[in-house]
């Protein structure tokens, strides 16, 4: 008998179902299978067709389910084929997936190997019946066991089975069990398996499969992925950085890779934005990953996530938090050998987020913006601070050592490189620098200014391009602070060489300024034309590196001489300092601007010399007195001004004349070099004024010799107080006076040329008058406060300083010997050099430059630097203080001591503003007199201990020579030289070994009951051992000698509190690895047994005997039982009881006296009972009635 679809249709819409499975029956597999392609390639009635073959194979009978086993085997190819329309294809599957839970388990996993095995072979292209898979996993679901196949083989979890064998051969059908209803137990199972396909997968099928997982991630184990994903692809980024040392060896492309995490940090963020949750446990996961958060993959995630509003502060907090912690950390690391043999190394986070800006450049649009706004909250957030009196609390130079100030820099680095690498940021990184520039007047601004200089000397024609934005800012140079103006003006100097528009804008700037009624309005304008001056050379001048070193950027290789014209050059320097000539008609302080800036100018264009040297003599010539008998020979009444009861200075006179000589010695030095103008007219002005100028010199000096105090109306008689305008005259005046005598003196010494005996005893007659006045000034000082005690800065140059203690000291040339010895002759004047030289070393640390010429160039700065050390070492080491000035009673201190103090201050000033020069330093210094430094060509440890044994035999000679001898201070300042000395020791190395004995030796035996000096050995002790090994030993046997000798001191307890925070240190690290890693149980019991023990009983003996000077006990009370906090709850997670190994303590922020509670609960008592009697009195009868108490 025929069956016909027709028949089959007909027989399905009656409701006998057995006429239907009879003629169902008598089809063959065959002919079953082409009726079906037949219905579905005339795409008519065939989803009718197969409900019909459905309603005929119950499930219940074998041949049924065998009958639909059917169907579903031969409809997945039929419609993966691409035969079918869609619609048909779509009405199939939308079929089968109806009918599929009603599919027994043997056919659910016939159906699911089916899919297993096109999948395995690469059948499944179209994808259209990929549907179906998802329903037939889940009806697997309800299947706990499974017998399958031929060896009846039995599985426990078909379903994980399934999809196991899925994915082992196509990753991309991770879509397939997105529907699948998984526990999660199983959800783990299955990412862990996925994640486990990464390292297996080639590199671009990494995206879309991690963009399916965040898919699967909705249901559950966000952590899992996360962690799973940041995990890759930091390891990807160290395979990459191990490989880019070898080139040969390259598996995979940078490029490549960094597009891929490009690609992938893009699904990521696409998918917080749909799934809160997941960003919240992104963040969180971070947050709780102490040991090593970051790196540059999850770094650029985190900047991308910034980008949603919503998530910007805390990213942003999280970073600056990150980023401070891990200085501090690898700071406090550095600073402690127990430390560092207790912790792995600190990855450097500087290093990642550099390394994430070198990666932004493939494409990371995304990140970019992120990396500028990182840059200035770190610029902003951890800048020098104005302090008191609006001095700079931290630098943020080269020299960078607080957590603080590298956050800054590495802002700076992150801003820096982000300007070089993205154009399309390059006009918003300007933009704000600039503008902070201008908005922030009231703080400083030096490391805003710093990123400028370096943008500009990195990229000038780059930054060309946005001039408009400097020119901008140059409108408001007049309303800015000087040292702003100043750094800004320094920063684009390169600029105004190659651009002719920028250079007219801030002349036109500046010459307004010069007009303008706020003085630091004209300072700026002043400072500005100076810059100009000095850049804008003209044609015949010195050479930069015969003058001085030129500020140029090294891709700016434009000479003006090539764009402007030699004479409109000329033309516009000698315009300009026509400018400046009006400011010699106002106040002091812009006349001293152009004083301290003429030197400069003249070495950086020394073809101006003829109009700045005429400009100095006629300024001159307004204070100068002609007539040869008067004295004294300058006017200083002209020099000052008084507005009312207020007199101040109008004149500078003393750096007036000390520009003048500055710069007559340095042109007269040039010409008898060779070098001179080619124009004789010229040369024959320039000689005349020269002459004049030298004689009016002589003149003054004579004279001022000649000059009593009286007759500067100043005298021991004199008033010297603030509080009237008689005590402001006679000081500005005194104050004067020791200038001229000062620069009198550097001037009559150079130009003697140890000829004339006869100017050596000028100069030491000038030394006397200036140290009569100075000598009455600090008397008036010490009479309660009629004047400021501040001691007058000296202007004496750096150069002249050096030169003269050279002279002073180590000069032994015979035919010296006889005009230097009237100056070696006084010990007042030996004192005075060697202080001068001290208040130079002291400015040049606290402000890294000196007055005076070359005090701004850091290169002769420092050689200068090396030759006063030199002969200071020298003096020092060769004529001991003991014996110094024998039987001679003199006041102040003795010229070792001052060299001591003074070699003090040079090292502590090169380990500030030249910590990589250290060992150029060193080797420089030449002690024995021979013209060789010592130590030369040996590392910086040899060279240090060279030095060190030197100031180690001086310490031993004072301890040893008894108490008569014995200097107290002298030793203080030997013990910290040696300090500052012994950090540049390696600790590694014999010669630290050999120190730390030297020191514990010392300290054993030196019975000296000094305080100060105890103190500074321990200081040095403790310091040299934390960084050799654990001083916990050290500490314990000292602590014992000494408390039973002494009692308690307070060096050791401050020693004992650093221990305390490195203690505490440690405790938050083992908090940070309880949360993370269940198997430190041994971890957890030695820090019961062993650590909180000890931390107890040492709190408790601490707050007994000096409660009130331990500030770290509390923090170290929070730690612990912040410690105990995690371990309670890390035990209710792991099951496993961690507290049984701790014991807790009494100890607390608070004590309870026990002794004062019982004292006061007596009390307390005490007054109820009063209080009972009270109310009882008022209950006695009187005159037979009851008085109720109120």
């Amino acid at each position: 008998m025929d069956v016909t679809v027709d028949k089959i249709l007909s027989l399905s819409e009656s409701d006998g179902v057995d006429e239907l499975q009879k003629h169902l029956a008598l089809l063959s597999d065959d002919q079953l299978t082409t009726m079906l392609t037949n219905s579905a390639l005339k795409g008519k009635d065939t989803g009718i067709l197969i409900k019909a073959i459905f309603k005929g194979s119950p499930v219940s009978v074998s041949h049924g389910a065998n009958r639909r086993l059917l169907v579903y085997k031969h409809c997945i190819p039929l419609c993966e084929s691409g035969d079918l329309q869609t619609e048909v294809a779509s009405d199939i599957i939308g079929l089968l997936m109806l009918e599929t839970h009603s599919l027994p388990g043997h056919a659910l996993a016939t159906l699911a190997s089916l899919y297993v095995d096109a999948i395995k072979v690469g059948e499944m292209n179209s994808g259209r019946s990929l549907e179906l898979f998802p329903t037939i996993l889940t009806a697997l679901a309800a299947t706990e066991a499974l017998a399958y196949g031929k060896g009846k083989l039995l599985f426990a979890k078909p379903k994980l089975f399934f999809i196991h064998f899925c994915l082992e051969h196509e990753e991309n059908c991770i879509f397939c069990v997105r529907d699948v209803p998984l526990s999660a137990e199983e959800l783990q199972f299955l990412i862990e398996k996925i994640l486990r396909m990464f390292l297996k997968l080639d590199l671009q099928e990494i995206p879309p499969l991690i963009y399916q997982l965040l898919l699967l991630s909705a249901k559950g184990c966000k952590k899992l992925v996360l962690e799973g994903i940041i995990s890759y692809f930091k390891k990807q980024d160290q395979l990459q950085k191990e490989e880019s040392e070898d080139v040969e060896v390259q598996t995979i492309p940078q490029d490549q890779l960094r597009h891929v995490e490009g690609t992938v940090i893009l699904h990521i963020v696409f998918a917080i934005r749909l799934d809160h949750e997941l960003s919240r446990e992104f963040l969180k996961n971070l947050k709780m990953a102490h040991s090593d958060p970051l790196c540059p993959f999850s770094i650029a995630l985190l900047l991308s996530v910034a980008r949603i509003q919503r998530y910007e502060e805390q990213v942003f907090e999280f970073l600056k938090g990150t980023i401070t912690k891990n200085f501090k950390d690898d700071q406090i690391q550095h600073s402690s050998k127990f430390l560092q043999e207790l912790l792995p190394q600190c990855n450097s986070i500087s290093n990642m987020i550099l390394d994430t800006v070198k990666n932004s450049v493939f494409g990371w649009d995304h990140v970019t913006q992120g990396l500028v706004q990182l840059g200035f909250i770190l610029m902003d957030s951890f800048g020098p601070k104005a302090g008191a009196f609006g001095k700079v609390t931290e630098g943020t130079s080269s020299t960078a050592k607080t957590p603080n100030q590298l956050a800054c820099r590495l802002g700076g680095q992150v801003l820096l490189e982000s300007f070089m690498m993205h154009e399309p940021i390059r006009g918003e990184i300007l933009e704000q620098v600039l503008n902070r520039l201008v908005t922030k007047t009231a703080s400083p601004v030096t490391h805003f200014i710093d990123l400028l200089s370096s943008i500009v000397m990195s990229a000038p024609m780059i930054l060309l391009e946005s001039s408009s934005k400097v020119t901008e800012t140059f409108d408001q140079l007049s309303y800015l602070p000087l040292s702003t103006v100043q750094g800004l003006l320094k920063a684009v100097q390169p600029l105004l060489k190659v651009s002719m528009s920028m250079k007219d804008a801030l002349i036109l700037v500046l010459r307004k300024a010069m007009f303008s009624s706020n003085l630091d309005g004209r300072k700026s304008a002043v400072a500005g034309f100076l810059l100009l001056l000095k850049n804008f050379r003209i044609l015949g001048s010195l050479a930069s590196s015969q003058a001085s070193q030129a500020i140029t950027s090294s891709q700016v290789q434009a000479d003006v001489h090539s764009r402007y014209n030699t004479a409109a050059n000329e033309a516009f320097c000698l315009e300009i300092l026509s400018s400046l000539r009006r400011c010699l008609n106002q106040q002091a302080d812009v006349r001293l601007m152009l004083y301290e800036g003429f030197h400069d100018v003249l070495r950086r264009n020394s073809q101006l010399a003829s109009s700045i040297m005429q400009t100095l003599l006629s300024q001159l010539k307004r204070y100068f007195e002609p007539e040869q008998d008067l004295l004294p020979p300058l006017k200083l009444e002209s020099c000052i001004s008084a507005h009312g009861d207020q007199v101040f200075i109008q004149e500078p006179l003393a750096h007036l004349l000390c520009c003048t000589v500055h710069c007559l010695l340095w042109n007269q030095n040039i010409q008898s070099g060779g070098n001179v103008s080619d124009d004789d007219d010229d040369e024959d002005e320039e000689g005349g004024v020269q002459s004049e100028l030298h004689a009016i010199l002589k003149s003054i000096t004579k004279r001022m010799i000649k000059s009593e105090l009286e007759d500067f109306e100043l005298d021991k008689c004199a008033e010297f107080s603030t509080s009237s305008s008689v005590g402001v005259k006679n000081s500005i005046y005194a104050v004067l006076v020791m200038g001229l005598n000062e620069v009198l003196m550097e001037y009559n010494f150079i130009t003697a040329n140890y000829n004339s005996k006869n100017h050596f005893e000028d100069i030491l007659e000038l030394f006397k008058r200036y140290h009569k006045v100075s000598e009455i000034l600090k008397e008036r000082a010490g009479k309660g406060r009629p004047m400021s005690s501040k001691t007058s800065r000296s202007l004496l140059s750096l150069g002249f300083i050096s030169t003269l203690l050279t002279a002073l000291f180590r000069d032994s040339t015979q035919s010296r010997e006889e005009s230097l010895s009237v100056l070696r002759s006084s010990g007042d004047f030996l004192r005075y050099s060697v202080s001068v030289a001290l208040q130079k070393i002291q400015q040049l640390e606290e402000t890294g430059h000196t007055d005076g010429p070359e005090g701004q160039s850091p290169d002769k700065t420092f050689r200068h630097l090396c030759d006063i050390t030199s002969v200071l070492m020298w003096r020092y080491t060769n004529v001991p203080s003991t014996v110094e000035d024998a039987g001679k009673k003199e006041k102040g201190q003795s010229v070792s001591l001052l060299c001591l103090e003074g070699l003090l201050r040079v090292f502590t000033t090169v380990l500030q503003r030249y910590p990589t020069r250290m060992s150029n330093f060193l080797s420089s210094l030449d002690v024995s007199g021979e013209g060789e430094a010592e130590g030369e060509g040996s590392d910086l440890t040899e060279q240090t201990a060279f030095y060190i044994r030197q100031f180690q035999r001086a310490l031993m000679n004072q301890l040893s020579g008894g108490e008569e001898e014995f200097n107290s201070k002298e030793a203080q300042l030997l013990v910290s030289i040696l300090s500052v000395l012994s950090r540049h020791l390696n600790p590694s190395s014999q010669q630290f070994v050999q120190m730390i004995t030297w020191t514990v030796k010392i300290c054993k035996e030196t019975n000296f009951e000094d305080i100060s000096l105890t103190k500074g050995l321990l200081s040095l002790l403790f310091n040299l051992h934390v960084l050799y090994k654990s001083p916990v030993s050290l500490l314990w046997e000292m602590c014992q000698d000494i408390h039973s000798q002494l009692g308690d001191i307070d060096q050791v307890l401050v020693q004992k509190n650093r221990n305390i925070e490195k203690i505490a240190f440690k405790v938050v690290q083992m908090k940070s690895l309880a949360m993370r890693i269940t198997y430190q149980k041994l971890s957890v019991k030695l820090s019961g047994s062993h650590l909180t023990p000890q931390c107890y009983c040492f709190i408790t003996y601490v707050q007994a005997k000096v409660l009130r000077e331990t500030k770290a006990i509390p923090n170290l009370i929070f730690n612990i039982e912040q410690y105990e906090k995690f371990l309670i709850l890390l035990s209710k997670k792991s099951k496993v009881n961690l507290m049984q190994y701790m014991k807790l303590s009494t100890s607390r922020d608070f004590r309870i006296n026990a002794a004062t509670l019982e004292a006061a609960l007596q009390e307390q008592q005490q007054d109820q009972s009063q209080q009972v009697c009270l109310s009882l009195e008022w209950l006695v009868p009187q005159s037979g009635r009851y008085f109720p108490a109120y």
